[in-house]
């Protein structure tokens, strides 16, 4: 079975870091022509993934925007979902899950069981109930070769006083930041996969100071990391080796607003303008 790691590693390699976020705010359905509604999200995301195959190698559904719609949203995404992933596309469901016992194993299954109808190929998940409550799930996403990003150093500022706390476990013999902490426990369950990048990563706003997080490159190495922050929020596809150092070629850079505000007519051409960006940044 090829990991999700390989096969994100081949998507990087072949189409560079940009990731395209599908994120149908009620705004952008209404400046796209269509209804704040189920029908109208389901419309968008169908557009989006269009334009990204072939173009990217990964999307990112933001499932908050269609969770809001219910029953109807929900199912509009698994059409979205499944036509992704039939176009070639990696899929990476930003539902940011948590929790402990069966009901982590709950959310595990919706996300990343085979077959399900919510199935994507790596989904976001949240540690801050203990980083150990996510173990069952990750391993049960490495055994169906699928993947996760585990939240540990987010743009939002008022996240840094959790995300940046101190930790002296001498059980575990790990004192550091919180963040490092996270990407050290989930970063074990990679060890002995095939290939040079694991399938587990973490989550790092691109616009933040990993250093202040203690997300050394040392901590990181060989992990995939998903970076939203990317276009409208101010990081600049040029700015990705400063920023990520010798993980840089890790990274998936998402982008949402700077590339889905032009507009379907213009959707296409800017998401191949915006990959060429990231592409130019890793051969320079």
């Amino acid at each position: 079975m090829i990991s999700f790691g390989q096969r994100l590693r081949a998507a990087l390699d072949d189409h560079g870091a940009l990731c395209v976020g599908i994120d149908p705010h009620a705004s952008l359905l209404t400046a796209w022509g269509l209804e704040p509604s189920a029908a109208g999200a389901r419309e968008f995301g169908l557009r989006v993934v269009e334009a990204s195959a072939g173009r990217v190698g990964v999307v990112k559904p933001q499932v908050a925007f269609f969770e809001q719609y219910g029953s109807r949203g929900f199912a509009a995404l698994e059409d979205v979902l499944q036509a992704a992933r039939a176009a070639d596309l990696l899929v990476v469901a930003d539902a940011k899950r948590g929790d402990i016992g069966t009901t982590m194993a709950g959310y595990a299954d919706a996300w990343l069981r085979p077959g399900s109808p919510l199935e994507a190929d790596a989904v976001t998940l949240s540690p801050y109930l203990g980083p150990d409550s996510l173990r069952a799930s990750l391993r049960m996403a490495i055994a169906h070769g699928k993947g996760a990003f585990v939240l540990a150093a987010t743009s939002n500022p008022e996240a840094a006083l959790v995300q940046q706390a101190l930790v002296d476990d001498d059980s575990a013999d790990v004192r550091g930041r919180l963040a490092a902490r996270v990407a050290h426990d989930v970063g074990e369950l990679n060890m002995g996969l095939p290939g040079a990048l694991g399938s587990i990563g973490v989550v790092i706003g691109a616009t933040v100071d990993r250093a202040a997080f203690g997300l050394t490159d040392i901590v990181i190495a060989g992990m995939p990391v998903l970076a939203p922050g990317f276009g409208a929020q101010g990081a600049d596809p040029a700015d990705l080796p400063r920023l990520f150092g010798y993980g840089a070629s890790n990274v998936i850079a998402n982008e949402s607003r700077s590339i889905l505000s032009v507009g379907p007519a213009g959707l296409a051409a800017r998401i191949e303008e915006r990959a060429a960006l990231y592409r130019g940044s890793a051969r320079g």
